[in-house]
């Protein structure tokens, strides 16, 4: 066996949250080899096979009765260029902003306005991330899955993934598909997003009036450096709760009441409202109960000051979604997966 098994491991180090519970089985596997072999082996100790990433979108609620396998592949390469058109794959054990600054690095655009998003490669397209006006659906060519149902390897294309908001195939069919390798269309021209959130403001105060994509991922990591706590300092998942969509005519009726109601029109008589402004409004920003909180500069996001469980963290979460509900009528959605 080429896989390192522990037993009765503390998850605490894999998980942004830091929170501490233990796995049944712990292993990492570095290529597409151990992860066969993790599978077998889950298989024949009748165990639930978890598997986790950077565990930046992870809440963990008890002990893990499974074999927890961590993605540990690493692998950049530039697969071919037609015209300005560049095709990159990374292994899905990457860490995601590396992976971006080092396509930056090789010239290419498209990666920019995801700086700093927490996490690795193979976990992007289960999230299908976004940022600042970019989702990963933007700048998709495909992937490589194993289906842990036959045992077989599939190539993944654009419209087979089923991108949505937050949302695709691999987190509604959860368990089924093992996202190995990842594979993007990024560009030698840029064509920058900057009309989303404060990133065009930010480049003008700095007096760059022709920004590079360096320059606006240089921008949009200052800008959520100051936003969003460093999990290395403070424990949290980033974003806690989705932006909800709601009817126009429900918007229209909270706008009645808070003229500075942050909300984005999306088409089909949809807007998305921001979670972070409701969550702001109730009063729940800065809140604390034991070592479970609401970050005191951003209310979208949930944090353990020391040794909050897994439990509390959910707890906290619970009452805020029953809060919003009663307040303006709309149901938030939980981002992290809750174990």
């Amino acid at each position: 066996m080429s896989l390192h098994l522990h037993e009765n491991l503390s998850l605490k180090p894999f998980n942004t949250f830091g929170v501490d519970v233990r796995a049944r089985l712990y292993a990492e596997a570095a290529d597409d080899d151990q992860v066969r072999e993790a599978l077998a082996l889950a298989e024949q100790r009748n165990l639930p096979l978890l598997v986790i990433g950077g565990g930046s979108n992870l809440l963990l609620t008890g002990d893990v009765e499974a074999l927890v396998v961590r993605m540990a592949s690493r692998g950049l390469r530039i697969l071919g260029e037609e015209g300005e058109r560049v095709l990159v794959e990374a292994e899905a054990g990457e860490s995601w902003h590396p992976f971006v600054q080092w396509s930056l690095q090789q010239g290419l655009a498209g990666l920019e306005n995801l700086s700093l998003i927490p996490g690795t490669v193979g976990a992007a397209p289960m999230q299908n991330i976004g940022a600042y006006g970019v989702e990963i659906k933007d700048v998709f060519a495909g992937l490589t899955a194993l289906d842990r149902q036959s045992g077989e390897l599939r190539e993944f294309g654009l419209e087979e993934c089923a991108f949505a908001y937050r949302d695709s195939l691999f987190k509604q069919q959860p368990g089924r598909w093992l996202i190995l390798r990842v594979r993007f269309a990024l560009s030698r021209q840029a064509g920058l997003h900057l009309d989303y959130g404060p990133v065009r403001q930010r480049l003008q105060a700095e007096g760059i009036d022709t920004p590079t994509p360096s320059d606006v991922s240089r921008a949009i990591c200052a800008i959520r450096s100051e936003k969003l706590p460093d999990p290395a300092v403070l424990g949290n998942a980033g974003s806690f709760f989705k932006n909800p969509l709601v009817s126009v005519e429900l918007a229209e009726r909270i706008r009645a009441e808070h003229a500075d109601l942050v909300s984005y029109p999306v088409g089909e008589g949809m807007v998305k409202l921001a979670a972070g402004w409701l969550i702001e409004r109730a009063g729940w920003k800065g809140f604390r109960d034991g070592d479970a909180g609401v970050h005191r500069l951003q209310a979208l996001v949930l944090v353990n000051y020391g040794t909050a469980t897994g439990g509390q963290l959910l707890a906290l979460a619970l009452r805020i979604q029953a809060d919003i509900v009663a307040r303006f009528g709309v149901q938030l959605e939980i981002e992290p997966n809750v174990l």
